[in-house]
Protein backbone atom coordinates (compact mmCIF):
# COMPACT_ATOMS: atom_id res chain seq x y z
CA UNK A 1 0.00 0.00 0.00
CA UNK A 2 1.39 3.39 -1.01
CA UNK A 3 0.77 6.07 1.66
CA UNK A 4 2.78 8.76 -0.12
CA UNK A 5 1.05 12.14 -0.10
CA UNK A 6 0.12 13.29 -3.59
CA UNK A 7 2.16 16.23 -4.84
CA UNK A 8 1.37 19.14 -7.12
CA UNK A 9 3.44 17.42 -9.83
CA UNK A 10 1.21 14.34 -9.53
CA UNK A 11 -1.88 16.50 -10.00
CA UNK A 12 -0.36 18.25 -13.00
CA UNK A 13 0.55 14.91 -14.62
CA UNK A 14 -2.94 13.50 -14.04
CA UNK A 15 -4.57 16.64 -15.44
CA UNK A 16 -2.24 16.78 -18.44
CA UNK A 17 -0.93 20.27 -17.66
CA UNK A 18 2.39 21.71 -16.56
CA UNK A 19 3.24 21.93 -12.87
CA UNK A 20 3.35 25.74 -13.15
CA UNK A 21 -0.21 25.77 -14.53
CA UNK A 22 -1.43 23.57 -11.68
CA UNK A 23 0.33 25.89 -9.23
CA UNK A 24 -1.44 28.93 -10.69
CA UNK A 25 -4.81 27.21 -10.22
CA UNK A 26 -4.17 26.72 -6.49
CA UNK A 27 -2.62 30.15 -5.90
CA UNK A 28 -5.55 31.97 -7.47
CA UNK A 29 -3.24 34.86 -8.37
CA UNK A 30 -3.62 34.50 -12.16
CA UNK A 31 -6.75 33.72 -14.15
CA UNK A 32 -6.75 30.45 -16.10
CA UNK A 33 -9.27 28.94 -18.47
CA UNK A 34 -12.24 27.51 -16.61
CA UNK A 35 -11.86 24.14 -18.38
CA UNK A 36 -8.22 23.91 -17.29
CA UNK A 37 -9.12 24.90 -13.74
CA UNK A 38 -11.85 22.24 -13.53
CA UNK A 39 -9.50 19.58 -14.95
CA UNK A 40 -6.81 20.38 -12.33
CA UNK A 41 -9.28 20.42 -9.44
CA UNK A 42 -10.83 17.13 -10.57
CA UNK A 43 -7.40 15.48 -10.68
CA UNK A 44 -6.59 16.89 -7.24
CA UNK A 45 -9.83 15.53 -5.83
CA UNK A 46 -9.20 12.10 -7.27
CA UNK A 47 -5.66 12.00 -5.83
CA UNK A 48 -6.67 13.43 -2.46
CA UNK A 49 -4.48 16.50 -2.94
CA UNK A 50 -5.66 19.41 -0.75
CA UNK A 51 -3.23 22.13 -1.80
CA UNK A 52 0.40 23.23 -1.52
CA UNK A 53 2.16 22.67 1.79
CA UNK A 54 2.50 26.17 3.37
CA UNK A 55 5.79 25.08 4.94
CA UNK A 56 7.36 24.94 1.49
CA UNK A 57 6.50 28.57 0.82
CA UNK A 58 7.87 29.53 4.22
CA UNK A 59 11.16 27.79 3.49
CA UNK A 60 11.48 29.50 0.11
CA UNK A 61 10.92 32.91 1.70
CA UNK A 62 13.01 32.20 4.77
CA UNK A 63 10.03 33.15 6.92
CA UNK A 64 7.59 31.45 9.24
CA UNK A 65 4.61 33.56 8.17
CA UNK A 66 3.92 34.35 11.85
CA UNK A 67 3.95 37.65 13.76
CA UNK A 68 4.15 37.57 17.56
CA UNK A 69 1.86 39.85 19.57
CA UNK A 70 2.97 40.38 23.18
CA UNK A 71 0.19 41.32 25.60
CA UNK A 72 0.46 42.12 29.29
CA UNK A 73 -1.66 40.26 31.85
CA UNK A 74 -3.96 37.32 31.25
CA UNK A 75 -5.11 36.79 27.68
CA UNK A 76 -8.67 36.17 28.84
CA UNK A 77 -8.78 39.72 30.21
CA UNK A 78 -7.30 41.17 27.05
CA UNK A 79 -10.06 39.73 24.91
CA UNK A 80 -12.79 40.95 27.22
CA UNK A 81 -11.64 44.46 26.26
CA UNK A 82 -13.23 45.69 23.02
CA UNK A 83 -10.29 48.05 22.47
CA UNK A 84 -7.89 45.11 22.28
CA UNK A 85 -10.11 43.15 19.90
CA UNK A 86 -10.49 46.22 17.66
CA UNK A 87 -6.71 46.68 17.60
CA UNK A 88 -6.28 43.02 16.67
CA UNK A 89 -8.77 43.44 13.82
CA UNK A 90 -6.75 46.35 12.45
CA UNK A 91 -3.49 44.44 12.86
CA UNK A 92 -4.72 41.35 11.01
CA UNK A 93 -6.14 43.52 8.22
CA UNK A 94 -2.77 45.18 7.68
CA UNK A 95 -0.89 41.87 7.78
CA UNK A 96 -3.20 40.23 5.23
CA UNK A 97 -0.59 40.51 2.49
CA UNK A 98 2.47 39.74 4.59
CA UNK A 99 4.33 36.50 5.15
CA UNK A 100 3.96 33.26 3.24
CA UNK A 101 0.68 32.50 1.54
CA UNK A 102 -2.41 34.65 2.02
CA UNK A 103 -1.09 36.56 5.03
CA UNK A 104 0.72 36.37 8.32
CA UNK A 105 -0.68 34.44 11.25
CA UNK A 106 -0.58 35.78 14.80
CA UNK A 107 1.09 34.14 17.77
CA UNK A 108 -0.19 35.60 21.06
CA UNK A 109 2.36 35.72 23.86
CA UNK A 110 1.70 36.73 27.44
CA UNK A 111 4.12 39.05 29.20
CA UNK A 112 4.08 37.48 32.68
CA UNK A 113 6.13 39.54 35.17
CA UNK A 114 6.33 36.59 37.58
CA UNK A 115 7.59 34.08 35.02
CA UNK A 116 11.10 32.71 35.35
CA UNK A 117 13.49 31.94 32.55
CA UNK A 118 13.74 33.59 29.13
CA UNK A 119 10.94 35.73 27.79
CA UNK A 120 8.89 33.64 25.29
CA UNK A 121 9.40 36.24 22.57
CA UNK A 122 13.15 35.49 22.48
CA UNK A 123 12.58 31.91 21.30
CA UNK A 124 9.38 32.24 19.25
CA UNK A 125 9.73 31.17 15.57
CA UNK A 126 8.32 34.42 14.17
CA UNK A 127 9.08 37.00 11.50
CA UNK A 128 8.25 40.12 13.51
CA UNK A 129 7.01 41.27 16.92
CA UNK A 130 4.21 43.68 17.87
CA UNK A 131 4.18 44.83 21.49
CA UNK A 132 1.05 46.21 23.15
CA UNK A 133 2.77 48.31 25.77
CA UNK A 134 6.27 47.40 26.87
CA UNK A 135 7.22 46.18 30.34
CA UNK A 136 10.75 46.25 31.73
CA UNK A 137 10.99 42.47 31.24
CA UNK A 138 9.98 42.70 27.59
CA UNK A 139 12.34 45.60 26.96
CA UNK A 140 15.26 43.54 28.27
CA UNK A 141 14.31 40.69 25.95
CA UNK A 142 14.25 42.93 22.89
CA UNK A 143 18.04 42.97 22.65
CA UNK A 144 17.89 39.28 21.73
CA UNK A 145 14.92 39.79 19.41
CA UNK A 146 16.60 42.61 17.53
CA UNK A 147 19.81 40.60 17.40
CA UNK A 148 17.87 38.08 15.30
CA UNK A 149 17.06 40.90 12.89
CA UNK A 150 13.32 40.81 13.57
CA UNK A 151 11.19 43.93 13.00
CA UNK A 152 9.60 45.23 16.23
CA UNK A 153 6.75 47.74 16.61
CA UNK A 154 5.24 48.90 19.92
CA UNK A 155 1.69 50.17 20.40
CA UNK A 156 1.48 52.78 23.18
CA UNK A 157 4.77 52.07 24.89
CA UNK A 158 8.47 52.87 24.78
CA UNK A 159 10.57 49.93 23.64
CA UNK A 160 13.76 51.91 23.25
CA UNK A 161 15.56 53.90 20.60
CA UNK A 162 15.02 52.87 17.01
CA UNK A 163 11.79 50.91 17.58
CA UNK A 164 8.78 52.45 15.79
CA UNK A 165 5.91 53.44 18.05
CA UNK A 166 2.19 53.79 17.45
CA UNK A 167 1.17 56.47 19.93
CA UNK A 168 -2.06 58.13 21.02
CA UNK A 169 -2.66 61.59 22.47
CA UNK A 170 -3.70 60.09 25.82
CA UNK A 171 -2.65 63.09 27.91
CA UNK A 172 -4.36 65.69 25.72
CA UNK A 173 -7.50 63.60 25.24
CA UNK A 174 -7.98 63.02 28.99
CA UNK A 175 -7.35 66.70 29.68
CA UNK A 176 -10.16 67.57 27.25
CA UNK A 177 -12.59 65.32 29.12
CA UNK A 178 -11.52 66.95 32.40
CA UNK A 179 -12.00 70.44 30.95
CA UNK A 180 -15.50 69.48 29.87
CA UNK A 181 -16.36 68.46 33.44
CA UNK A 182 -14.69 71.59 34.83
CA UNK A 183 -16.73 73.80 32.51
CA UNK A 184 -19.89 72.14 33.82
CA UNK A 185 -18.92 73.46 37.26
CA UNK A 186 -17.48 70.40 39.03
CA UNK A 187 -14.83 71.00 41.67
CA UNK A 188 -14.95 67.72 43.62
CA UNK A 189 -13.74 65.15 41.09
CA UNK A 190 -12.23 61.67 41.54
CA UNK A 191 -10.33 59.49 39.06
CA UNK A 192 -10.38 55.75 38.31
CA UNK A 193 -7.20 54.68 36.54
CA UNK A 194 -6.08 51.67 34.59
CA UNK A 195 -3.32 49.52 36.08
CA UNK A 196 -0.14 51.36 36.98
CA UNK A 197 2.16 48.36 36.56
CA UNK A 198 2.24 44.70 35.54
CA UNK A 199 1.30 43.62 39.06
CA UNK A 200 -2.12 45.26 38.56
CA UNK A 201 -2.56 46.40 42.14
CA UNK A 202 -5.98 47.74 43.07
CA UNK A 203 -6.45 50.68 45.45
CA UNK A 204 -5.69 54.37 46.13
CA UNK A 205 -3.02 55.89 43.92
CA UNK A 206 -0.21 57.39 45.97
CA UNK A 207 2.86 59.37 45.00
CA UNK A 208 4.95 56.25 45.65
CA UNK A 209 2.79 54.21 43.28
CA UNK A 210 3.16 56.85 40.57
CA UNK A 211 6.93 56.96 41.01
CA UNK A 212 7.13 53.18 40.53
CA UNK A 213 4.55 53.01 37.71
CA UNK A 214 5.51 51.39 34.42
CA UNK A 215 2.37 51.73 32.25
CA UNK A 216 2.72 54.85 30.11
CA UNK A 217 -0.93 54.95 29.06
CA UNK A 218 -2.12 55.12 32.68
CA UNK A 219 0.42 57.78 33.61
CA UNK A 220 -0.37 59.95 30.59
CA UNK A 221 -4.13 59.85 31.20
CA UNK A 222 -3.60 60.55 34.89
CA UNK A 223 -1.39 63.51 34.04
CA UNK A 224 -4.00 64.83 31.60
CA UNK A 225 -6.77 64.75 34.21
CA UNK A 226 -4.53 66.36 36.82
CA UNK A 227 -3.68 69.20 34.49
CA UNK A 228 -7.23 70.34 35.25
CA UNK A 229 -7.73 68.75 38.69
CA UNK A 230 -4.24 68.60 40.26
CA UNK A 231 -5.52 67.41 43.63
CA UNK A 232 -8.09 64.87 42.42
CA UNK A 233 -7.88 61.58 44.36
CA UNK A 234 -7.41 58.48 42.22
CA UNK A 235 -8.10 54.77 42.60
CA UNK A 236 -6.28 52.22 40.45
CA UNK A 237 -8.26 49.31 39.00
CA UNK A 238 -6.80 45.86 38.39
CA UNK A 239 -7.89 45.94 34.76
CA UNK A 240 -10.24 47.50 32.23
CA UNK A 241 -13.32 45.57 33.36
CA UNK A 242 -16.84 46.57 34.40
CA UNK A 243 -16.45 44.65 37.66
CA UNK A 244 -13.32 46.65 38.45
CA UNK A 245 -15.20 49.87 37.81
CA UNK A 246 -17.92 48.75 40.24
CA UNK A 247 -15.33 48.07 42.95
CA UNK A 248 -13.78 51.51 42.47
CA UNK A 249 -17.19 53.17 42.23
CA UNK A 250 -18.34 51.70 45.53
CA UNK A 251 -15.15 52.90 47.23
CA UNK A 252 -15.59 56.44 45.89
CA UNK A 253 -19.36 56.89 46.22
CA UNK A 254 -20.41 55.02 49.35
CA UNK A 255 -19.66 57.80 51.85
CA UNK A 256 -21.80 60.94 51.31
CA UNK A 257 -19.27 63.02 53.26
CA UNK A 258 -16.47 62.36 50.73
CA UNK A 259 -18.48 61.56 47.61
CA UNK A 260 -17.27 63.37 44.45
CA UNK A 261 -19.74 65.04 42.12
CA UNK A 262 -17.95 63.60 39.09
CA UNK A 263 -15.80 60.55 38.32
CA UNK A 264 -13.40 60.36 35.38
CA UNK A 265 -12.58 56.76 34.42
CA UNK A 266 -9.69 55.81 32.16
CA UNK A 267 -11.79 53.39 30.12
CA UNK A 268 -15.42 53.08 29.11
CA UNK A 269 -15.72 49.67 30.80
CA UNK A 270 -14.53 51.19 34.08
CA UNK A 271 -17.00 54.06 33.61
CA UNK A 272 -19.89 51.63 33.13
CA UNK A 273 -18.86 49.90 36.36
CA UNK A 274 -18.89 53.24 38.19
CA UNK A 275 -22.38 53.97 36.84
CA UNK A 276 -23.62 50.58 38.05
CA UNK A 277 -22.10 51.22 41.48
CA UNK A 278 -23.86 54.60 41.61
CA UNK A 279 -27.21 53.04 40.72
CA UNK A 280 -26.62 50.31 43.31
CA UNK A 281 -26.24 53.08 45.92
CA UNK A 282 -29.43 54.81 44.79
CA UNK A 283 -27.63 57.66 43.00
CA UNK A 284 -28.81 59.14 39.73
CA UNK A 285 -26.45 59.71 36.80
CA UNK A 286 -25.85 62.54 35.98
CA UNK A 287 -28.14 64.35 38.46
CA UNK A 288 -26.24 63.18 41.55
CA UNK A 289 -22.90 62.19 40.02
CA UNK A 290 -21.43 62.67 36.56
CA UNK A 291 -19.34 59.90 34.97
CA UNK A 292 -17.04 60.04 31.95
CA UNK A 293 -14.97 57.35 30.26
CA UNK A 294 -12.26 56.93 27.63
CA UNK A 295 -12.31 54.80 24.43
CA UNK A 296 -15.59 55.42 22.59
CA UNK A 297 -16.56 51.75 22.36
CA UNK A 298 -20.01 50.17 22.20
CA UNK A 299 -20.81 48.86 25.68
CA UNK A 300 -23.72 46.61 26.59
CA UNK A 301 -25.77 47.43 29.66
CA UNK A 302 -25.81 51.23 29.39
CA UNK A 303 -29.54 51.38 28.71
CA UNK A 304 -30.60 54.86 27.66
CA UNK A 305 -27.28 56.42 28.64
CA UNK A 306 -24.87 57.78 26.05
CA UNK A 307 -21.52 57.84 27.78
CA UNK A 308 -19.46 61.01 27.79
CA UNK A 309 -16.05 59.85 26.58
CA UNK A 310 -13.22 60.37 24.14
CA UNK A 311 -13.23 58.18 21.06
CA UNK A 312 -9.90 56.58 20.28
CA UNK A 313 -9.02 55.05 16.85
CA UNK A 314 -8.45 51.50 18.13
CA UNK A 315 -8.66 49.77 14.74
CA UNK A 316 -6.30 52.33 13.23
CA UNK A 317 -3.78 51.71 16.02
CA UNK A 318 -3.59 48.03 15.11
CA UNK A 319 -3.57 48.74 11.39
CA UNK A 320 -0.74 51.28 11.77
CA UNK A 321 1.35 48.71 13.65
CA UNK A 322 0.70 46.07 10.99
CA UNK A 323 1.59 48.48 8.18
CA UNK A 324 4.95 49.20 9.80
CA UNK A 325 5.64 45.48 10.18
CA UNK A 326 4.95 44.97 6.48
CA UNK A 327 7.24 47.89 5.59
CA UNK A 328 10.10 46.44 7.62
CA UNK A 329 9.60 42.92 6.27
CA UNK A 330 9.92 44.47 2.81
CA UNK A 331 13.26 45.98 3.81
CA UNK A 332 12.07 49.55 4.39
CA UNK A 333 12.69 51.45 7.65
CA UNK A 334 9.80 51.55 10.08
CA UNK A 335 8.22 54.87 11.08
CA UNK A 336 6.46 56.00 14.23
CA UNK A 337 2.78 56.98 13.88
CA UNK A 338 0.87 59.35 16.16
CA UNK A 339 -2.94 59.18 16.32
CA UNK A 340 -5.47 61.45 18.00
CA UNK A 341 -8.76 60.98 19.84
CA UNK A 342 -12.09 62.80 19.46
CA UNK A 343 -14.11 64.06 22.44
CA UNK A 344 -17.78 63.04 22.55
CA UNK A 345 -20.19 64.57 25.04
CA UNK A 346 -22.98 62.27 26.22
CA UNK A 347 -25.79 62.10 28.72
CA UNK A 348 -23.74 60.89 31.71
CA UNK A 349 -22.31 64.33 32.57
CA UNK A 350 -24.14 67.45 33.70
CA UNK A 351 -23.76 70.34 36.13
CA UNK A 352 -23.11 69.26 39.74
CA UNK A 353 -26.03 69.00 42.15
CA UNK A 354 -26.73 72.31 43.87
Amino acid sequence: MNDRRATLADVAHAAGVSTSTASVVFSGKVNVAEATREKVLAAASELGYTGPDPRAASLRLGRSGIVAVVLGGHLRHAFLDPVTTAMMDGLTDALAGAGAGAGAGLLLLRDDPEAEGPHPVTEAPVDAVVLIGCSARTREALEIVRGRGLPVVVIEGDAGEGIPQVTLDNREAEAEVARHVFQLGHENVALVTLSLDTERRRGPVTAEHIAAATVDVTLDRLDGARQVYPDAPAISAAGSLIDEGMIAGRALLSDPATRPTAVLAQSDLLAVGVIRAAEELGLRVPEDVSVAGFDGIAVDGLGDYRLTTTVQPAVRKGRAAGEQVVRMLDGEPGESVHLTCRFRAGSTTAAPPS
